[in-house]
């Protein structure tokens, strides 16, 4: 297990270069962060229906569009095992019928990975830019994180720590899997959440929650939500925490901020294996601990 912890704006973990890990569904609250700028910049708003579908942009990037989620598809988890190429998007869609909205927009709640698909295809439209470049230029730059970078294929992930997944192909993330160091992904959560990089109002509503329901078995949560690209909600220690969890073949990842009494602190833990609820309450932990050590 590893960890890296940031504590009002300072990183305490040691500097010395670390291997890049894949920062799984973490890429979606930079996908988020990226949106959030071409709204910040007057590129778009975030409640205009898109051209990518019957909704808005805050509907995508809080899950509330409609739409389906390609890990329901049995047969993309057996391509996964069987390490088969990926699928092109349009193939995926297909064979998940994603035209069809699962609800009306704005009326429901799912997780969909195909709704940050989306996002990541509105933010190319709108800056005219690759991914990568857009995703550099908005946020990795403009927050001094040098070492992220997007994985496209099997060759991107060499000398990334995988876990057991080897063999495995990033083009099945098909919003993009971002992979570097671990104190990036701390110091990418705290440089966006601090106040600097959005505007007040838009970072408000970036962290305004759809509330979820209670406590779930065998995580921290007591009381889960879902905002703009943020998982967030209470825990069992009482802290309200921001972030994300990542879970991905070989490995999961926990990137989360809390804020406590005017201190804060940022956690990232990388863990090998499956267990979401055991990487969370790592970075629970680490929280807890920090602002306590704070007070």
């Amino acid at each position: 297990m590893l960890f890296s912890l940031v504590s009002n704006g300072t990183l305490l973990t040691p500097q010395d270069p670390q291997p890049p890990v894949p920062w799984w569904s973490f890429t979606k609250t930079v996908l988020a962060a990226t949106a959030l700028s071409l709204v910040r910049d007057g590129l778009i708003r975030l409640d205009d229906v898109l051209a990518e579908g019957p909704f808005t942009l805050r509907q995508l990037l809080r899950h509330e569009a409609g739409l389906a989620d390609y890990s329901e598809l049995a047969d993309y988890h057996a391509a996964v095992a069987r390490n088969e190429a990926p699928w092109s998007a349009d193939e995926m869609l297909q064979r998940l019928d994603a035209n069809r909205l699962r609800y009306a927009p704005g009326e429901g709640w799912r997780y969909s990975n195909v709704g940050y698909l989306q996002v990541a295809r509105l933010i190319e439209r709108l800056t005219g830019l690759s991914l990568e470049q857009a995703l550099a230029q908005r946020v990795f730059d403009p927050l001094d994180l040098p070492h992220v970078r997007l994985a496209k294929n099997r060759a991107d992930l060499h000398g990334v720590s995988m876990g057991a997944a080897v063999s495995y192909d990033p083009g099945w993330v098909y919003h993009g899997l971002l992979v570097g160091p671990l104190d990036h992904a701390a110091l990418c959560l705290d440089r966006l959440l601090s106040g600097a990089f959005l505007p007040q109002p838009l970072l408000q509503d970036m962290q305004t929650a759809h509330v979820l329901g209670g406590p779930i078995a065998g995580r921290p949560w007591t009381s889960p939500g879902y905002a703009l690209g943020l998982m967030q909600g209470g825990v069992a220690s009482g802290l309200l925490l921001s972030g994300h969890t990542g879970a991905g073949p070989g490995s999961v990842i926990a990137v989360y901020r809390s804020v406590h009494a005017g201190n804060a602190a940022s956690c990232a833990v990388f863990l090998e294996g499956s267990d979401e609820g055991a990487v969370e309450s790592e970075a629970m932990k680490h929280l807890l601990a920090q602002i306590n050590a704070n007070r």
